[in-house]
């Protein structure tokens, strides 16, 4: 098989206004969109991994996560707006005349009032305002007649029997058909819900009201908010992340800004935007001013007990927060905006994506990313208030980290494990509703888009509702009840929307002096959080001890951990945080004791490293964290399969990293097995039906209770789910190479791997080629004479080079650097002749039995050309110039 260069949807982009990078978030998208229509509409979401659609009962549950299901084709509706801010008016046509022929809304099927709101209703009004906008300019949509209104309007009125309840705070679960208390709901029961999940719902309730004129559906997202605000903390107004929907009562009384509360704030201040409310700015500044006082520590920003709000509530974070440096922007407090944003940026910059959770000295706590959105929302509205480039180079590494680390043939695979670079076998809706909106509007110029994007607000899904809904059916009396409770600082309401003053210092180095102290930050320990004012006079108290810093040798610690509970309030305070971040410290360190996930990536034709499987480690055999290089193979399943006894294929499994079956015998029984064999590595995949990596917990494989340091190879665990994808593999490609390692291998590496493989393939065969014609020179002197015609059944040592085939007919003899010429670009007819065809003038001896059985004989079947780049399809669709492939 050919080598590649990298193809060109992984090129790097110039980060300027209107440059290229647009362009490859165009087709980025584009190679996520056409895989989901292709291989999963009209199911709710794409499997990217398998190459199918996620249907809701026909996959193992996920829990929570599979509530935003259900069956209304999900991915479709939550992209309707993008396609048109994307200038794709004609998919965008297209796939409203789908929504309306083909979604139905009345399944008998459990959702979150939360994801439905913001993903199906919200999709459905801002396919809806778009719509309308483009109708209005007279060149598209002219049939449309408001359709998607009137879906929203019925979903609307199907959300609402989840707002019974004596609060007014809605159910957490509805039943689209049965609503919440019908005997068939099968929902209802539940007493809690989140802060976010109750108080995001204004902008899409509101805007479907002002829409139809239709009050109740504003009113009752009115409400929920205005419980929501009475049951706030009153001496530190926070609110905590989960309440009880019929008492009010704090059942998580934490608080902070991101999972579980973060869109309530953003949406106190949208509301006020969208809707002209002064009641809902006054509340989020109130809240804002409590955000500031004691959650946020710069750069930092940490959960705190709403009774106790100058004792932290946990020590680490989680990613939904970077949203909040885009809230600050739109409220004007720049300043903590970029530190916040620089700070989540070194964390990418270590981890190329943002954990699901990472702790204060920036290590991962919870390893997974479903490829949010957030940080780049926030990327975008900091360069839209700064000017500054630099957000322009942030938005270019993310483009890249996307193209490197998450793209599969199918589209793009969420992380299961940032460490590995190991995949998950989803692609939720909001990366196409959201992710690239983003990503195409930092990079687009003005006239690049077919409509004024200021003219509307985005809800927390991205979603465009028009600003004119301020003025249209104005049916709620604005009742302001926030002022009452709380005396502010006026300096506080400086900074707020519509804004008076200047947003951002007229001095280009303004932002970079914020970041300049951070840019090491997440290579360096634990950053100290700037101290309060009293604390910074250098006559307060000194900073509280903390768990991460105690040390049992310093007698000052000893000293301090005596007073704890001893001499006063805040002592006792001090005291009871210590404890609990040393239990959190404890439980964090017995994590890191068990051995971190790894990583099996395919690396063979046609996935090029593009699909990595998360593997649980084995406590025997090749430890891979202290061999970077891994272990690379092709793979063979051994006979018996079990690989309990003696493996009776050992020519097959030789040199090869073998397959087998879990189950019947001990797992170091088994690697003994493959290890005498000659194999260079073992992949175990479990016997139960549909076990997944996505749903199930780690698995280790113990060793037999005997000395395990006999075995000397590297063996990994696969799910059944993640095991049959390299079994599909060799049934369709028959020689399938993987790599066994601690964490996926970038794929320019994997290219370059390729290059020298074949390099030094090369070198070797001119080597043998050079040895053989001496050694045939030599032998014709001492005959005397050179036979002109081969005996019958002969071959001749010397062939006609016009009678050879093609060199382009064998795979295996296409050499890696000349795939760049392979490939057209974008102007077809100045593309230089295929490296390929100037090769059929070499001598037919060339070909050794070296070349034929090399390491880099991805298939042994003959394979033209035309078929490999075929494979290649979301590569070569960069250049828009083949056909699509058919894997």
């Amino acid at each position: 098989m050919r080598g590649i260069s990298l193809p060109s949807a992984f090129a790097v982009c110039v980060p300027q206004p209107g440059g290229d990078c647009g362009n490859q978030v165009l087709e980025m998208f584009d190679h996520a969109y056409s895989n989901y229509m292709e291989h999963a509409y009209p199911a709710d979401e794409l499997m990217p991994l398998t190459c199918r659609g996620r249907v809701r009962g026909q996959e193992p549950s996920r829990g929570d996560v599979d509530d935003a299901l259900g069956k209304f084709s999900l991915t479709l509706i939550d992209t309707l707006d993008t396609l048109v801010v994307l200038n794709k008016t004609k998919e965008f046509e297209e796939a409203v005349k789908k929504v309306i022929k083909d979604v139905n809304l009345d399944n008998d099927i459990v959702v979150s009032v939360f994801e439905t709101n913001i993903r199906v209703l919200g999709g459905l009004l801002g396919g809806h305002s778009v719509a309308i906008m483009l109708k209005e300019k007279g060149e598209h949509m002219q049939w449309y007649n408001g359709e998607l209104l009137h879906m929203a309007k019925d979903l609307g009125y199907k959300l609402l029997p989840a707002f019974n309840t004596t609060s007014g705070l809605p159910y957490p679960r509805v039943n689209l058909k049965f609503g919440v208390r019908h005997p068939e709901a099968r929902t209802g029961t539940e007493t809690d819900t989140c802060t976010a999940c109750a108080g995001t719902l204004i902008l899409e309730f509101a805007a479907l009201s002002r829409f139809t004129g239709t009050s109740i559906f504003e009113e009752y997202a009115r409400k929920a908010l205005d419980f929501i605000w009475e049951k706030r903390q009153r001496s530190s107004n926070l609110v905590g992340v989960t309440i009880n929907i019929h008492t009010g009562d704090w059942v998580r009384k934490d608080s902070g800004v991101g999972a579980g509360i973060d869109s309530y704030y953003e949406y106190l201040l949208k509301a006020y935007v969208l809707l002209g409310d002064d009641s809902f700015l006054e509340r989020f500044n109130t809240h804002y001013d409590a955000i500031m006082r004691y959650i946020s520590q710069p750069p930092l920003l940490l959960d705190v007990h709403i009774h106790k709000p100058m004792l932290n509530a946990r020590t680490w974070m989680d990613s939904l927060l970077a949203f909040f440096p885009g809230l600050q922007v739109l409220k004007g407090d720049i300043r903590p905006a970029i530190e916040t944003h620089e700070m989540l940026y070194q964390v990418i910059k270590k981890h190329n994506f943002l954990p699901e959770a990472f702790t204060t000295d920036f290590r991962v706590h919870w390893a997974q990313h479903p490829l949010r959105p957030e940080f780049a929302e926030s990327t975008y509205f900091l360069y839209k208030a700064t000017g500054d480039p630099y957000y322009l180079e942030v938005g270019k590494t993310l483009i890249e980290n996307l193209n490197k680390y998450a793209r599969v043939p199918c589209g793009f695979a969420a992380m299961k494990d940032v460490r590995t670079g190991s995949h998950e076998d989803r692609m939720d809706s909001f990366f196409l509703a959201e992710m690239f909106k983003y990503l195409y509007l930092l990079f687009a110029d003005k006239d690049d888009m077919i409509f004024d994007i200021e003219d509307y607000i985005f809800t927390t899904e991205a979603h465009l509702l028009p600003l004119w809904l301020s003025t249209t059916n104005q049916t709620i009396s604005k009742k302001n009840t926030t002022t009452e409770y709380t005396e502010l600082d006026d300096s506080n309401f400086d900074w707020t929307c519509p804004n008076t003053q200047i947003l951002f210092p007229n001095d280009p180095m303004f932002a970079q002096s914020i970041r300049e102290p951070l840019k090491n930050v997440v290579d360096k320990s634990c950053p100290r959080s700037i101290p309060r004012a009293e604390e910074s006079l250098g006559s307060g108290p000194k900073p509280p001890l903390r768990a991460r810093d105690f040390m049992a040798s310093n007698p000052e610690h000893l000293e301090i951990l005596k007073k704890m509970g001893a001499a006063s309030s805040l002592d006792a305070e001090d005291g009871l945080r210590f404890m609990q971040e040393m239990i959190e410290l404890s439980s964090q360190q017995q994590k890191e004791q068990q051995l971190p996930p790894r990583a099996v990536q395919i690396v063979s034709h046609p996935f090029f490293g593009r699909v990595v499987l998360t593997a649980g480690p084995a406590q025997f055999g090749m430890d891979l964290s202290k061999h970077k290089a891994g272990t690379r193979g092709f793979v063979a399943t051994i006979k018996p399969y079990n690989g309990c006894s003696e493996i009776t294929n050992p020519e097959a499994v030789k040199e090869k990293i073998a397959l087998m079956q879990r189950g019947q015998c001990m797992f170091a029984e088994k690697a003994r097995n493959i290890q005498k064999a000659g194999a260079i590595g073992g992949i175990v995949i479990d016997d139960n039906e549909g076990s997944s990596s996505d749903t199930a917990p780690l698995f280790q494989m113990a060793g037999d209770g005997k000395n395990t340091d006999d075995i000397t190879i590297p063996m990994l665990f696969l799910f059944n789910k993640e095991g049959n994808i390299i079994l599909d593999a060799i049934r369709e490609y028959e020689a399938v190479e993987v790599l066994l390692s601690d964490k996926a291998k970038d794929r320019a590496t994997i290219f370059k791997d390729l290059e020298m493989e074949n390099m030094d393939q090369k070198l070797s065969e001119n080597d043998s080629h050079k040895q053989n014609s001496e050694e045939a020179t030599s032998a014709s002197r001492d005959v005397g004479a050179v036979r002109e015609e081969p005996e019958e059944g002969e071959s001749s040592d010397t062939t006609d080079p016009d009678s050879l085939p093609p060199a382009h007919t064998d795979s295996d003899s296409v050499s890696v650097s000349d795939w760049d010429s392979l490939v057209p670009g974008t102007d077809e007819a100045s593309a230089p002749e295929p490296a390929c065809m100037q090769g059929d003038n070499q001598p037919q001896e060339q070909k050794t039995e070296t070349e034929s059985n090399s390491k880099v004989n991805w298939d042994n079947k003959v394979q033209p050309m035309e078929s490999i780049l075929a494979d290649w399809n979301e590569d070569i669709e960069a250049f828009e110039m083949m056909e699509k492939d058919e894997l």
